[in-house]
């Protein structure tokens, strides 16, 4: 269930869609693909209702869906070419199937297939019409990490070649290094929408900083440094995170006290980090 879910998708970006189980990701998507019929709100596809305008919509909009199924007997070659004459200009297919590592497997029935070789298939029959926007839902879910990858350059090409795409996903490295921009969907409504630095920047604390104190610190000064977003000692070990200011006067204390930070690490905040910030009720 969603409740004003609005974002608007810029024609040839990489427009991710996260969020905890249940919080309405596919939901929001299948209203665009006009699988689900919204209660209200407008829906618009290169500005088709996908409802009203379906059959238009199905000629520029690809899906690959989170849970899709075939018949069992039907092999890899006939599935494309099934897929291909739906279409009056269909894309390439061979190509494809090199791409996605599936030219072996051409011969193959669909329930003789991995889990994996089987969401390559998907991706592949979601592009196969050369669709201006493309639907991804969870797209790399059971390959290996190398097939990840191979997918993610092959996401890159698609968009390099003008067509837009609408990608739900569970991996934030994923989204983090794909998406141009991202919206957070959290209890059926949108979080954050901002670019993945941007919703890095806007979490508790940008930057990490972890280290082991030669002597033990004064708990009240290190909880009253600046922009100081959280502080954890596990067994020692202090682990700070806030902003470069935070950092700064962290390094100035142990300076004052002359303590010495072994093993110090400083880093960036990830999206996992922002993620769990925005949706830290979800995920406690």
């Amino acid at each position: 269930m969603v409740d004003g879910v609005s974002f608007g998708v810029e024609e040839g970006e990489i427009f991710g869609v996260l969020g905890p189980n249940g919080a309405g990701k596919t939901t929001t998507v299948e209203c665009v693909e006009g699988l689900r019929v919204p209660d209200a709100g407008r829906v618009r596809v290169t500005g088709l209702d996908p409802v009203a305008d379906h059959r238009e919509v199905a000629r520029v909009l690809g899906a690959q869906l989170q849970q899709s199924q075939l018949q069992p007997k039907l092999t890899v070659r006939e599935a494309l070419e099934l897929y291909a004459s739906f279409y009056e200009h269909p894309s390439d297919w061979k190509a494809l199937v090199e791409r996605l590592e599936l030219g072996a497997r051409l011969d193959t029935r669909f329930g003789k297939l991995s889990g994996g070789q089987q969401q390559r298939l998907f991706i592949a029959l979601a592009l196969i019409g050369g669709p201006r926007v493309v639907v991804l839902d969870e797209l790399t879910t059971g390959l290996d990490p190398r097939a990840r990858r191979d997918t993610w350059e092959l996401i890159e090409d698609v968009r390099a070649g003008g067509v837009t795409v609408l990608l739900v996903t569970h991996f934030m490295e994923e989204a983090q290094r794909l998406c141009d921009r991202i919206a957070v969907i959290d209890k059926g409504r949108v979080a954050a929408l901002d670019t993945p630095a941007g919703l890095i920047r806007r979490s508790a604390g940008g930057t990490v900083v972890s280290f082991t104190p030669s002597a033990e610190l004064p708990g009240a000064e290190l909880r009253a440094l600046p922009a100081l977003a959280s502080v954890a000692d596990r067994d020692g070990r202090i682990t700070l995170t806030g902003t470069d200011e935070t950092v700064t006067a962290l390094l100035s204390l142990l300076a004052r006290l002359r303590v010495t930070a072994h093993q110090l690490r400083v880093t960036d905040a990830t999206l996992d980090d922002a993620f769990l910030d925005l949706t830290k009720e979800d995920a406690a």
